[in-house]
């Protein structure tokens, strides 16, 4: 571990693996910055450690968000890393164009909205680290849950044009982009899912991730195996598979 006491600001930490993500940061006594749509979750982490925990209510959806972020990195003296947990996903085999448009207000507009924020924020203050959760889903344009594969698909395409963009600029930013399968976390929790995962246990693999400055991690081996043969369908296959619409 590094002896200097860094700081770090992770949005989506009221529920599942961004909580135990930011709790895996307090436990291991880094400055760190909390913020999500529910204060009532946010405080629960700040009275359990309230040396090294601040907090900050942000919707990524909202404007404000990024105002929002500039007075939580205040409030920790400025910014190391910056992680983003923020996200939601559902299967829409109706295809509702309501739940087509909030996944993509959250995942795609908030998305960007928060790393252009964070982008910025190194630019002007000497670099750090921007780390994110994105997805396997993001391998294969899914038909059980189109804007959700999408919208992953396009975070790690986002990623890699702004770590291009920090390398033509001479930004010292990295970047890593952490693909988790299933998790057992309240986004999953109607239906059954296949190799399901203990958030506790991702958030220790996701930790190791960001304090080695990992470029990009698929959590689970078994995950690994399975995005590795997906890669290899070709799409006049692929188009023809019925990929997770058997899942209530």
């Amino acid at each position: 571990m590094n002896c200097k006491m860094k700081r770090i600001v992770i949005v989506g930490a009221t529920s599942g693996i961004g909580m135990e993500v930011a709790k895996m940061f307090l436990q291991n006594n880094y400055q760190v910055g909390i913020a999500g749509r529910r204060k009532e979750r946010l405080d629960i982490l700040k009275n359990e450690f309230p040396e090294n925990c601040f907090t900050e209510v942000i919707d990524v959806t909202q404007v404000s968000a990024t105002e929002n972020l500039l007075k939580l990195i205040e409030q920790l003296g400025g910014m190391d890393v910056f992680f983003l947990s923020s996200g939601i996903g559902n299967q829409n085999m109706t295809l509702n164009p309501e739940i087509e448009l909030a996944t993509a207000n959250t995942n795609a507009t908030g998305f960007i909205r928060m790393t252009t924020a964070a982008f910025n924020y190194f630019s002007h203050n000497c670099g750090g680290q921007i780390a994110v959760i994105s997805s396997i889903a993001g391998t294969k344009g899914l038909g059980a849950a189109p804007a959700y594969s999408a919208t992953k698909r396009m975070q790690n395409i986002y990623i890699d044009a702004l770590e291009q963009q920090a390398k033509m600029r001479k930004l010292n930013i990295c970047f890593t982009d952490i693909r988790p399968g299933f998790v057992e976390t309240d986004l999953l929790k109607y239906g059954k899912y296949p190799l399901l995962m203990k958030p506790k246990k991702v958030a220790k693999s996701i930790f190791w991730a960001v304090v080695k400055k990992k470029r990009r991690i698929i959590i689970d081996w078994r995950y690994k195996i399975l995005v590795f043969f997906w890669k290899m369908i070709p799409n006049c296959l692929w188009k023809s598979l019925s990929i997770a619409s058997q899942v209530q």
